[in-house]
C-alpha cells in the first residue's frame, strides 16, 4: 500500500475508540498529547482509561460498540482483540465518511501510525508501511540518540525564534540560505548552551 505521510491538526478534533485495553489506551494517550477531544466506547476499560474519564479528558461510555456512536467522528481506532469486531467498525466509518485505522489489520486501515520520536519541536515519523512496527521503533529509537547528541530540540527553539523574527520584519529567507546558516557554527553554539549567542549568528547570516 502507498500511505501519504501528513502531520495532522489534532487539537480539539473529535475522535473515536473503540476498545477499552491497553492497544485503546495506547491510541488515547497518543490523541490526548495532540490536543484531541477523544470518545472511548468499549464494554470494560483499564485503570488509566477510567482515570482519565473520572478527571474528564475522556468521554467513556461502559458498553459494546454500536454504528451510533460514529456520529460527529471524522477519525475512528478500533483497538479492540476482536477483529470481527474491529472489521464491523472498519466497514461502518468507511459507510460514513470517517478515516479509520484498525490496530494490526492494515487491511481495514485508512492510515496507520508510525513509531514516532518528539524533541521539543521536532517531530520525527518512522513506518514500514504497516510492515514492521518493531522495526520502524528500533530506527527511532536509533535517530533519538543522533538527536540528542547534537541537542536538537534547543536547536529548534533557536530556528522558531529567529523565524518569528524575521517574519515581523517581513525577510524572506530562502531555504538554501537556512541549509547553509544551520552549519557548524550555529550548531556549535548550541551545544555549548549558547543559545543567545546562537539566535544572533544565525540571524546574521540570514539577513547578510
Amino acid at each position: 500500500m502507498a500511505y501519504y505521510p501528513v502531520c495532522l491538526e489534532m487539537a480539539g478534533r473529535p475522535c473515536l475508540v473503540v476498545g477499552g485495553g491497553t492497544v485503546a489506551e495506547r491510541k488515547v494517550n497518543g490523541l490526548l498529547e495532540a490536543g484531541a477531544r477523544v470518545t472511548v466506547v468499549s464494554p470494560s476499560a483499564t485503570e488509566r482509561l477510567l482515570e482519565w474519564a473520572r478527571a474528564g479528558r475522556i468521554c467513556l461510555t461502559l458498553r459494546d460498540y454500536e454504528a451510533d456512536d460514529l456520529a460527529g467522528h471524522s477519525i475512528v481506532f478500533a483497538g479492540t482483540d476482536d477483529g470481527l469486531i474491529n472489521a464491523e467498525v472498519a466497514r461502518d466509518a468507511r459507510a460514513a465518511g470517517a478515516l479509520i485505522n484498525a490496530a494490526d489489520d492494515p487491511a481495514h486501515c485508512d492510515f496507520i501510525l508510525p513509531a514516532v520520536l518528539r524533541r521539543g519541536e521536532i517531530t520525527v515519523a518512522v513506518s514500514t508501511g504497516g510492515a514492521s512496527p518493531a522495526l520502524a521503533r528500533a530506527v527511532r529509537d536509533e535517530l533519538g540518540g543522533y538527536l540528542d547528541r547534537d541537542d536538537y530540540a534547543a536547536l529548534a527553539r533557536v530556528v522558531t525564534d529567529v523565524r518569528r523574527i524575521l517574519r515581523g520584519q517581513e525577510i524572506r529567507v530562502p531555504w538554501e540560505r537556512w541549509q547553509a546558516a544551520l552549519g557548524g557554527e550555529v550548531r556549535a553554539l548550541v551545544r555549548a548552551d549558547r543559545l543567545d549567542t546562537a539566535r544572533e549568528r544565525l540571524l546574521e547570516q540570514l539577513r547578510a
